[in-house]
């Protein structure tokens, strides 16, 4: 006799066959793949350069040999060449402008190759400006440095001028004790006698040398001046 009150237990689930997430995986895998693949045959000709570049630190009193600097938007810059504000990269981007644009502000003087280090590029006396050029490939990161370009201005204000109190430290610049640059003839200025790694490189008339804060690029360590 069959007992009333045992109860019949349920029937076992049925397992999900894996046939159908399998074939979802391997369409999701091929999809993916060949994504991928299209990709990298794009990438497989010439990479495209997009030039960039960043400004660099201004000057400090700790290391008045790094100038102000400004990023450029071409790589293929050559002496003689003239540029401008760039306003799509506004405000530290310049671009080449023809020399009678009204945009133009600036002469290159000098192009010379780009270094990493701070202070380690030395522009001629006379340079207003320097603009470091990169070339960036892709279009991403700050880009490979190639040149920094030396401008002086197509103006009559010269800051770079020796004793003017801008651009480069150069001989002939005045400094104050803290080795800041200002211009020549101010309260506490002291003309700059040279520019040596050593004091005992200093020329005669020298009665304050300065001695600045190593860093690593820079020509010089010590500034020599009249006091």
């Amino acid at each position: 006799m069959a007992n009333p009150y045992q109860v019949t237990p349920p029937p076992a689930p049925r397992r999900r066959s894996g046939g159908n997430v399998v074939a979802v995986i391997v369409l999701a895998a091929l999809v993916v793949g060949g994504y991928f693949f299209m990709q990298s045959r794009k990438d497989d000709g010439k990479p495209s350069a997009s030039p960039s570049a960043s400004p660099s630190a201004k000057p400090t009193a700790k290391d008045p040999g790094s100038p102000e600097s400004s990023s450029d938007t071409s790589s293929a810059w050559k002496v003689g060449d003239c540029g401008g504000p760039d306003p799509a990269k506004a405000p530290d981007g310049y671009k080449r402008q023809g020399c009678s644009d009204s945009g133009a502000t600036f002469k290159a003087i000098d192009i010379k190759e780009a270094s990493i280090l701070p202070g380690a590029v030395q522009c001629p006396p006379g340079t207003d400006l320097m603009i470091d050029v990169s070339i960036s490939y892709g279009g991403k990161g700050s880009g490979i440095p190639t040149n920094t370009v030396c401008g002086r201005n197509l103006s009559g204000d010269h800051p770079g001028d020796a004793g003017a109190g801008g651009g480069q430290l150069v001989k002939g610049d005045c400094v104050t004790s803290q080795a800041k640059e200002v211009a020549c003839g101010g309260s506490g200025a002291q003309k700059v006698l040279g520019l040596v790694k050593t004091q005992a490189e200093c020329p005669s008339g020298t009665t304050d040398p300065i001695k600045l804060t190593l860093a690593v690029g820079r020509p010089y360590d010590v500034i020599c001046t009249d006091g």
